[in-house]
């Protein structure tokens, strides 16, 4: 295997430093979607925790560290996930933080920042902007700037849930992973080379923000001007090089899905699956559903990453009542 940023070794001791609550997630097959699909898939779920995504895998290895012999303050970007896993990660260990993001994130995700008990501070523009902001911040008053998918610590958090795939490796094929800034699908797919190199590995992101997709396709970074989907979390504009070199490593494949295809997968997870999950958790579902004949007769693992939504906003989109059948 080629050389990526992360280690294997970093990634197992990890463990040792995250909240037992984040790991050991629940991996299992999903037999009542499989005739909607046309696949047998089993999912991965990393909802089920205190800030309902991934992310805080990584924010717990971050934190863990600053708290050792780091400064006391930090400062990250986020559109909502990584904030709220920052804040719980460094609520217990005393750490300062704060989160920028736009004021035109999910609110709930919003709330739950606050909540957490981080400064929160609201810009006029998308996570681009609020990306700025943060480094703005880092640099003015001396503390740590994290961001997400360039600090290996939140690749190497995410990539443990590598690590648990690659145990039942053998009862997969291939292993759909949301594409944004990359932390996910570079931490998991350099385990999956790694360890079960059988495994395809293939990233997914929404056609109205494609950025780190056509630059995996280009092989050089690909900037938008702008971003257009209900998937928030992986609504990147400018894909970081270090980021793309990792993915070219470890990714088999990269693709693209609708916007409505991103809907019907939710629609699916909560009628099938009996699960409420933000759109960036329903794009592996959404990829089968547009590329059936990729999938037909195989084994897909899909990893569900987040379940922070807007619930007027999700009721719209899946046009049923919240109660599952």
């Amino acid at each position: 295997m080629q050389q990526t940023r992360l280690d294997t070794a970093r990634i197992r001791a990890a463990r040792r430093v995250i909240d037992p609550v984040f790991l050991d997630t629940a991996l299992y097959r999903c037999e009542a979607l499989e005739p909607h699909l046309g696949c047998a898939v089993s999912i991965k779920l990393e909802t089920a925790n205190p800030v309902r995504s991934f992310k805080g895998r990584g924010t717990e290895v971050v934190a863990g560290r600053l708290a050792q012999d780091g400064p006391r303050a930090v400062v990250c970007a986020s559109a909502g996930n990584l904030g709220q896993a920052l804040a719980w990660s460094g609520r217990d260990r005393g750490l300062d933080v704060t989160v920028v993001a736009s004021r035109f994130a999910t609110r709930a995700k919003l709330d739950r920042i606050r909540a957490l008990g981080a400064g929160l501070e609201l810009v006029d523009g998308d996570h681009e902007l609020a990306r700025e902001r943060a480094a703005a911040i880092a640099r003015h008053e001396g503390i740590r700037l994290v961001e997400d998918s360039l600090d290996i610590e939140t690749c190497e958090g995410a990539a443990t849930i590598g690590l648990e795939l690659a145990a039942t490796a053998p009862s997969f094929d291939a292993v759909l992973i949301a594409l944004g800034g990359g932390a996910l699908a570079t931490g998991v797919g350099h385990v999956m080379k790694a360890l079960a190199p059988g495994v395809e590995v293939i990233c997914v992101q929404p056609a109205g923000a494609p950025a780190l997709t056509r630059s995996w396709h280009r092989r050089r970074v690909v900037t938008t001007a702008a971003t257009d989907t209900i998937a928030d979390g992986v609504a990147g504009r400018y894909p970081i090089p270090a980021v793309l070199a990792d993915l070219l490593v470890v990714a088999d494949d990269a693709v693209l899905v609708e916007e409505a295809s991103i809907v019907a997968g939710m629609r699916l997870l909560f009628e099938q699956a009996g699960l409420v999950v933000e759109p960036s958790a329903a794009l592996g579902v959404a990829a089968i559903l547009e590329d059936r004949d990729r999938f037909a007769g195989r084994h897909v693992a899909t990893i569900v990453c987040g379940a922070n939504v807007d619930m007027d906003a999700y009721r719209r989109w899946i046009g049923a009542p919240l109660r599952p059948s």
